[in-house]
């Protein structure tokens, strides 16, 4: 058991029974009253994030993950198979689990999945920005550029996002797993 004082950002407690990580957290000291710690939790099983007070020196549950990494290797009924790094052992996770990300998901793409103590997966962490390449889109037009137009295109994936007017079909583009949006356009 832990209490407030060790709590960290990135840090994994137990709370109502789910597992939440710590994305942000402040001691605060009111003039009147005692002391509180005021936190952002997310959780790891729906990505749903909610603002808790905790009582300074209330004790909590921290729960003890492992992070391995595994290989996405193509996408079946059941699910995404992945391989484990080290071991080459594959395994077959839910889509669920990868949230709005797996849009952006190519084969060969590494991946962290977090494992709690009974070797039960709590969730899947994809990389931030990957690179993929536009299969279709729109030509923009010569003298198009005065304001910040954008038009839609679509990935290799199958996902689609808006992009800037002078993106082409054949150009790989640095997407942002978490938004969806375009980043930059990749040099060759």
């Amino acid at each position: 058991m832990a209490d407030t004082s060790d709590f960290r950002n990135g840090l994994i407690i137990k709370y109502k029974g789910d597992p939440y990580v710590i994305v942000e957290f402040q001691h605060v000291k009111p003039g009147k009253g005692g002391a509180f710690v005021r936190t952002s939790l997310k959780n790891l099983k729906t990505g749903r994030v909610l603002d808790n007070t905790f009582r300074s020196g209330e004790s909590v549950e921290v729960v003890r993950v492992e992070r391995r990494k595994y290989q996405y290797l193509y996408r079946e009924s059941a699910g995404l198979v992945l391989m484990d790094n080290e071991t080459y052992e594959q395994i077959t996770v839910s889509e669920e689990l990868f949230g709005e990300g797996v849009n952006y998901l190519k084969e060969g793409t590494e991946v962290e999945i977090l494992l709690d103590g009974q070797e039960q997966i709590i969730s899947v962490e994809i990389p931030i920005f990957v690179s993929l390449k536009v299969s279709e889109t729109e030509p923009g037009f010569k003298g198009d550029t005065a304001s910040n137009t954008l038009k839609p295109a679509k990935l290799e994936t199958g996902a689609k996002i808006n992009v800037p007017l002078f993106i082409n079909e054949g150009d790989v583009l640095k997407v942002d797993t978490r938004t969806g949006g375009y980043v930059e356009r990749v040099k060759n």
